[in-house]
C-alpha cells in the first residue's frame, strides 16, 4: 500500500486518567483504572457519578471500551477558587484533580468534582465485525458513549502533520487539557500484522507536545543517598510554576550529568517537566552570569555517615552498610505500595520512627508493636492511626513471595522480575542455592541481574536479615497458582481468548493461564500457539483456522484445567 493512501485516525491525547469499562448482556460490569498494566483499581462507584457514561447499552455481546476521565479547565478553576476561599491546598492541575477525584472513598465527593470522559477505543472491535477504527468509534457514539469530535481521518502522513500543526495552535482554546495527539492506523485488519511491543501496540503512536520551558535560578546543589547507597546530586530551584505545579527540586542524576551541562550554583537555568511530569534542568544560561556563581564540586564522602564514596561508572556510592540514609531508604522501599504495601508506613513515618530509635532495619518494622505507648506521644499519631499501622504491618506478613522479594531491594530486581522469579522458584529458600548459570536460563535475565541476585543471597548480612524476617513469621512462599508444569499444554505458550466463555470471565481466564505459565495475547498471529474460543467467536477464530493454529473450545479448555 502506498503510504499516501494509508488512513490514520488522529485524536486528542486527553490529559486525564486512563479508564476501562467492561460490559456484558448490555450492562456495565465494572470500571477500572489502567494501574500498572497488569492490575488496575476498581473505581466503579465513582465512575457511575459521571453522567456521560452509560450503564446500559444496546449491545449484548461482551466488550471492553477504553477512554480517559478528565476535569475541564473551567471546573478546575471553580474548584480551586472554592478551595482557596476555605483555606485548602489548591489542586496542581486537571490530571491530578481527575485522578484524585476518581479515587475518592466518598462517591458524593467524586460527584461534586463534575468529571467528564471521552472514549476512544473499542477493544473487541474485530469480534464485533468492525474493520475500521473510525467505524468502531462511530458505533460507540451511536450506543451512548461520548467520543471526541475533534478527531479526524487523515490520508497519508502529510495530512497527519497538518492536523498536528493545526491543534498545536488550537490547544490553548480547548476546554480541556491535552498533552499530544494520538495517531492510529485506521484499518483494524492490519493490527495483527503490525503487532505489539511488550507494552504498546505498533499500530498507534503518540505525538507529545514539546514541554513548557521556564527560566528560574539554581540556588544550590544538595546530595541524597538511595537505598543502594547511590549518591544523587539534586538541584535546589527557586520555586517556579511549570506545567501546572510549583517546582522546587529536580534530580541532576550524577557528577557527569552536571559537568556535561556546565551547571554552576547560582546560574539562571531553563527548566521543564519531562513528559509534563518530571522536573528536568535543560541547560544553564551562561550569558546571564554576573560572577557570583560557584562551580559544582562532587563530594567524596557520604553526606549522611561520612564514609568514603566509591565511583562505579558514572555513579558514586556510599558502601557503608550502617549508613542511616541507606537504612531509611530501604525501609521506605520495603513498606511501599508495590512492595509489602504497609499502609501509613510512608517516608515521614519511617524517618520519625528511625530518629526515635524505634526501628533501625527492615526486620525491626515488625517490632514496632513494642513501641505503641511511645508512638502515641508523637504529634499526629492517635490510638486509631497506630492500630491501623500495626494491623497493616501484621497483614503484610501474609503477602506472596514476589512482594517480599521486590521489597528486599535487590539491585536490578524490579517488580515484574520479582514476580517472574517467584513463580519459577516458589520459595525464598530456593534462592540461596541458585548459581548465575541457573538464572541465565530464564528469559529476560542477563548476566548483571544474575550476578546481583546470587551476590545478594550469598551475603552474610542479607542472610541474617532474612532469618530475622523468618523469625517474625513472614510468608516465604509464592501464593499464586503453584501447579506450573513444563509438561502442561499451556506452559510457555502464546494463547488468545475469543468469544464468550460461559464459566470464566476474560480476566479470570487470563489470570488462570498466566499462572500456568502462558502468555495471553489480544491478537492472533503466526506466533500464536493456541486459540481458546467461546460462543459467538469472531474473526480471531477464523484467522486461527486460516493460519493452521491449534484451537480448542471451552469444554476442552476446562478438561485440560481439571487434569
Amino acid at each position: 500500500i502506498h503510504e499516501s493512501k494509508v488512513e490514520y485516525m488522529c485524536e486528542m491525547k486527553i490529559d486525564g486518567l486512563a479508564m476501562s469499562l467492561d460490559y456484558s448482556d448490555g450492562k456495565l460490569n465494572y470500571a477500572a483504572t489502567r494501574g500498572d498494566g497488569n492490575e488496575g483499581e476498581d473505581v466503579t462507584n465513582n465512575v457511575l457519578t459521571i453522567h456521560s457514561i452509560p450503564t446500559m447499552v444496546k449491545e449484548n455481546l461482551p466488550f471492553e471500551v477504553r477512554g480517559e476521565v478528565y476535569m475541564s479547565k473551567k471546573v478546575l478553576l471553580e474548584l480551586n477558587a472554592q478551595r482557596e476561599a476555605s483555606g485548602e491546598q489548591l489542586l496542581a492541575n486537571a490530571r491530578n484533580a481527575a485522578a484524585g477525584s476518581i479515587r475518592q472513598l466518598d462517591s458524593a465527593i467524586a460527584a461534586s468534582r463534575k468529571l467528564e470522559a471521552f472514549w476512544y477505543y473499542l477493544v473487541n472491535a474485530d469480534e464485533l465485525q468492525f474493520k475500521r477504527h473510525s467505524d468502531a468509534l462511530d458505533y460507540l457514539e451511536s450506543i451512548g458513549f461520548r467520543t471526541n469530535k475533534e478527531r479526524r481521518l487523515c490520508k497519508g502522513i502529510d495530512e497527519v502533520i497538518s492536523y498536528i500543526a493545526e491543534y498545536t495552535e488550537k490547544r490553548p482554546s480547548l476546554p480541556y487539557d491535552i498533552d499530544g495527539i494520538v495517531i492510529k492506523v485506521n484499518d483494524i485488519t492490519k493490527y495483527d500484522v503490525l503487532g505489539y511491543t511488550a507494552k504498546t501496540p505498533k499500530w498507534a503512536i503518540a505525538y507529545k507536545f514539546p514541554p513548557e520551558e521556564v527560566i528560574t535560578r539554581l540556588e544550590d546543589i544538595t546530595f541524597t543517598v538511595g537505598r543502594t547507597g547511590k549518591i544523587t546530586p539534586n538541584a535546589v530551584i527557586k520555586p517556579t510554576k511549570v506545567a501546572g505545579s510549583t517546582v522546587q527540586r529536580a534530580t541532576l542524576h550524577n557528577e557527569d550529568f552536571v559537568n556535561e551541562k556546565g551547571l554552576m550554583i547560582g546560574d539562571y537555568i531553563i527548566l521543564r517537566k519531562a513528559g509534563d511530569v518530571i522536573p528536568e534542568v535543560v541547560r544553564p544560561l551562561p550569558e546571564r552570569r554576573d560572577g557570583s556563581e560557584k562551580p559544582f564540586v562532587m563530594i567524596d564522602k557520604c553526606p549522611v555517615c561520612g564514609a568514603p564514596l566509591v565511583k562505579k561508572d558514572a555513579m558514586h556510592f556510599c558502601m557503608s552498610p550502617t549508613c542511616p540514609a541507606r537504612k531509611i531508604e530501604s525501609m521506605i522501599h520495603f513498606s511501599s505500595r508495590d512492595a509489602m504495601d504497609i499502609e501509613t508506613m510512608g517516608e515521614k513515618a519511617v524517618e520519625q520512627f528511625f530518629n526515635e530509635g524505634f526501628i533501625n532495619d527492615i526486620p525491626s518494622i515488625y517490632d514496632l508493636k513494642n513501641h505503641k505507648d511511645e508512638i502515641i506521644a508523637i504529634e499526629g499519631w492517635s490510638n486509631k492511626s497506630i492500630d491501623n499501622l500495626l494491623l497493616a504491618i501484621e497483614k503484610s506478613k501474609e503477602n506472596s513471595l514476589e512482594k517480599l522479594l521486590f521489597g528486599l531491594g535487590i539491585k536490578e530486581v524490579g517488580e515484574k522480575m520479582a514476580k517472574n522469579l517467584s513463580k519459577r522458584y516458589l520459595e525464598l529458600d530456593k534462592f540461596f542455592e541458585l548459581s548465575e548459570d541457573d538464572l541465565l536460563k530464564i528469559p529476560d535475565v542477563g548476566p548483571i541481574l544474575a550476578k546481583s541476585v546470587v551476590d545478594y543471597f550469598q551475603n552474610e548480612d542479607n542472610k541474617a536479615l532474612i532469618n530475622k524476617l523468618r523469625e517474625h513469621g513472614l510468608n516465604f512462599k509464592y501464593l499464586g497458582v503453584t501447579t506450573v508444569s513444563e509438561g502442561s499444554p499451556f506452559y510457555d505458550k502464546t494463547i488468545v481468548l475469543t468469544g464468550t466463555l460461559t464459566k470464566y470471565g476474560r480476566k479470570e481466564a487470563t489470570q488462570i493461564l498466566e499462572d500456568l505459565g502462558a502468555r495471553v495475547s489480544g491478537s492472533v498471529s503466526k506466533k500464536t500457539d493456541i486459540v481458546i474460543y467461546g460462543v459467538e467467536a469472531g474473526s480471531k477464530l477464523d484467522k486461527a483456522n486460516e493460519l493452521g493454529i491449534r484451537t480448542m473450545d471451552e469444554q476442552e479448555f476446562e478438561e485440560l484445567l481439571q487434569k
